[in-house]
């Protein structure tokens, strides 16, 4: 019998490679969540175009690591911890909207492609 932890990790790669096609983007699964089935690392899940992914659900996020849009309408939150290395948190459909843009030239409008 599967772990309700495997299948809800299953779920949520399916969940963002479907939300990656959405956005006309390449988006490929790893079969068993094991990135070694696309010829990459293990612990990737997935590709976004020439991105890999590892993708991990957690019951709740920390509040503070959350971008919050409404102070000065940011796009993305840093994080760094002392003396490492930074990180940016951004939503997902942001991020797909970005790559998405990215693909396409600039003078071409291509529609659900504006970042706000």
């Amino acid at each position: 019998m599967p772990s309700k932890s495997k299948a809800k990790g299953n779920r949520f790669e399916r969940e963002i490679v479907n939300l990656a096609k959405e956005y006309g983007l390449e988006s490929k699964r790893a079969w068993g969540s094991d990135g070694r089935s696309l010829g990459l690392h293990p612990e990737v899940d997935l590709t976004i175009e020439e991105y890999t992914v590892q993708c991990k659900v957690r019951k709740r996020i920390a509040e503070w690591i959350k971008p919050e849009e409404q102070i000065g309408d940011s796009h993305l939150q840093c994080v760094k911890e002392s003396r490492g290395e930074s990180y940016a948190i951004i939503p997902m459909r942001k991020f797909l909207k970005i790559i998405a843009r990215l693909k396409t030239p600039y003078g071409d409008s291509k529609e659900g492609v504006e970042l706000k």
